[in-house]
């Protein structure tokens, strides 16, 4: 059956000015991904009225974890509450618009699904034309967040150069990139806004209530990253995320993923070596 995309729009703006005036788009697998990975572009548009956030959430929430007081919800219920979730967040952080894509995660990591989904992200970037869009990275360690990342890398090499953003970042989840060499990461300030990041975060009770303390978590790894991003410097920020650019997978499709990790990493394996070796170690 083919999903039903929903489409919110707070504060009931008329699509045809909420989509349009969008500067920055972040595509998440899950209700909660934009929020914990895609703040800096959520931050950089509140508040604003000249810039402006869309988010895009691809799957439909149904298989979400069940624990405590949400242990018995039926999938439909859960799918229901997890879209609440993300509408309300979407609603605090004061977007242009929330796209709900309503595919379930195995359908998300078919083959068979990858392009009528890259297809669909597409139409939206067409709509949209955002500078800047955020994803999940390609060395995240969630099958669906790299799906997402295929997905969203097909649908932007399949539209012209005019209609391509200026900006592709690969975002923090399921796995850190502090490990990446500083010419090679981004590092984005999201210090602003420290109390709107709490409220996004907490909006998703139907994940934290489980047992998942994500809400700390993301606050956690943000302030370490300001502080140990640089060991000869005062902190510059009180809280930093890190992505790596993607556009020179943009620019060149036949640069696969898997060859464009390696290089990154091989990248990291220098800087350490030169390191130790220049040291005698």
């Amino acid at each position: 059956m083919t999903p039903t995309m929903l489409l919110h729009l707070p504060n009931n703006t008329p699509k045809s000015i909420a989509l349009p005036r969008t500067t920055h788009l972040g595509i998440g697998a899950h209700q909660d991904d934009l929020e914990f990975m895609a703040f800096h572009g959520i931050a950089q548009c509140y508040q604003s009225s000249e810039q402006w956030f869309t988010g895009i959430t691809c799957t439909n929430g149904a298989g979400s974890p069940r624990t405590g007081s949400f242990a018995h919800y039926s999938g439909d219920e859960m799918q229901a509450l997890r879209q609440a979730e993300q509408n309300e967040a979407a609603n605090l952080g004061n977007y242009s618009a929330q796209y709900q894509l309503g595919h379930s995660s195995s359908a998300l990591q078919q083959d068979e699904q990858r392009d009528p989904i890259s297809q669909e992200i597409a139409q939206i970037i067409k709509e949209t034309s955002p500078n800047v869009i955020y994803t999940h990275n390609p060395v995240d360690k969630h099958p669906t967040h790299l799906a997402v990342f295929s997905a969203t890398l097909r649908a932007l090499r399949s539209l012209p150069v005019a209609e391509q953003p200026s900006t592709f970042l690969g975002c923090e989840v399921w796995r850190d990139l502090d490990w990446l060499p500083d010419e090679k990461k981004v590092a984005l300030d999201v210090s602003t806004y420290p109390d709107l990041a709490a409220r996004l975060n907490l909006v998703f009770q139907s994940q934290i209530a489980g047992g998942k303390n994500y809400h700390e978590a993301i606050i956690g790894r943000r302030k370490a990253h300001a502080t140990f991003s640089s060991p000869h410097t005062v902190d510059q920020a009180s809280q930093i995320s890190f992505a790596v650019d993607l556009m020179p997978l943009v620019h060149n499709p036949s640069l696969t993923a898997s060859e464009f990790v390696t290089d990154l990493i091989h990248s990291f394996q220098k800087e350490v070596s030169e390191a130790l070796n220049s040291n005698n170690f």
